[in-house]
């Protein structure tokens, strides 16, 4: 069954930190607290749309909820816990700090039905931590997490690549850091330089140089492939596409592109098809080389504008590849070379 999301976005509004890269209001598009009226009139604007069956959830998103007054929180969770045993919606998620978690939150959360919760963790580095004024340190993410698995609650984390003083090794200690937390899945969003933050203010003076979309293609895909590798599901990869987001002053820098995902999972493929294509470079080039892969996976192999056939042919000489989509597995690629059948998944490109 699809998923449906009915969004309510909460802005800033109750956090007491001032992150460099943050600006909820350029991101949400709203700067006013929401209240319970708006969250019922929501709930009910969305379920008049929907005419499918859908699996649909509540999510409490663009804020830090739990930072809220416990008030605040019930008052805000009230239309969706009514409407969630009333059968018209099937869950409640919500995203917080790891530091605004304690038991007393997590008993109301559990009260007002919610079962998802996400953790902007961003970085599990502290120097990176500390750099970004996130107000928490990574034993805070830690504390979190185990308070939250006690009370049988789904928990997902956010992370950030790309924020300032991170480099490839403090993205590798960040990397082990999620696999001992364990957590249900993940979501990645490479850091952006967005209009009237503290960050926009060093990318300006030149103390702060923002990820190029390259480098963030390649940082996520690491990411997604570590954690996958392990189990552990990234759910997505990029800031969701806003009409706000696509203003052209809104995000002044770094990997921000409205098809950052597919543009992710297009390098994994180009990975897969440059490591077959080195292992026979002393083969035969005029030869074709017969790509089996998943139907779905045709445009991911191909890239944005056929950019992964493109490089291949270019970087490696290669004149005569041939796509055919039947293939039984995702994510799986079966080459046809010589007379010789290869196959090679993405999880395998860690052991090559």
């Amino acid at each position: 069954m699809r998923h449906y999301i009915i969004p309510i976005f909460i802005p800033h509004y109750g956090c007491k930190h001032s992150c460099i890269f943050c600006n909820q209001r350029k991101i949400t598009g709203r700067d006013t607290p929401v209240r319970h009226q708006e969250v019922q009139a929501i709930i009910d604007e969305h379920l008049a749309r929907i005419t499918e069956k859908r699996h649909i959830e509540v999510a409490f998103y663009g804020g830090s909820f739990t930072a809220l007054p416990l008030s605040m929180q019930s008052e805000l969770l009230e239309p969706a816990y009514t409407a969630l045993i009333n059968k018209k919606i099937h869950g409640i998620r919500l995203s917080t700090r790891p530091d605004c978690i304690t038991h007393r939150i997590l008993e109301n959360l559990k009260k007002f039905g919610v079962s998802i919760i996400e953790l902007g963790v961003q970085s599990l580095d502290n120097t990176v931590l500390e750099a970004s004024a996130r107000g928490h340190n990574a034993l805070h993410v830690f504390q979190a997490m185990n308070l939250i698995k006690k009370m049988n609650i789904t928990c997902g984390i956010q992370l950030m690549p790309g924020l300032p003083l991170e480099d490839w090794n403090s993205l590798i200690h960040t990397a082990y850091g999620v696999i001992k937390l364990v957590p249900d899945f993940v979501r990645i969003y490479p850091t952006l330089v967005i209009a009237n933050t503290q960050l926009a203010t060093r990318y300006d003076d030149g103390s702060y140089k923002a990820l190029s979309l390259s480098a963030g293609i390649i940082r996520s895909a690491y990411l997604k492939l570590f954690f996958e590798q392990q189990g552990i599901l990234t759910i997505r990869t990029g800031l969701q596409a806003t009409e706000d987001l696509d203003k052209g002053n809104i995000v002044l820098a770094g990997p921000y592109h409205p098809a950052f995902g597919e543009m992710v999972d297009s390098y994994i493929f180009y990975c897969m098809l440059a490591h077959f294509i080195e292992s026979i470079l002393s083969m035969d080039k005029n030869d074709p080389i017969i790509i089996h892969h998943h139907s779905r996976d045709t445009s991911k192999i191909r890239g944005i504008s056929n950019q992964n056939i493109k490089q291949v042919k270019r970087i490696y000489g290669i004149d005569h590849l041939i796509l055919k989509q039947d293939g039984h597995n995702k994510d799986e690629i079966g080459f046809e070379y010589n007379n010789l059948y290869y196959v090679l998944n993405k999880k395998m490109i860690f052991f090559i």
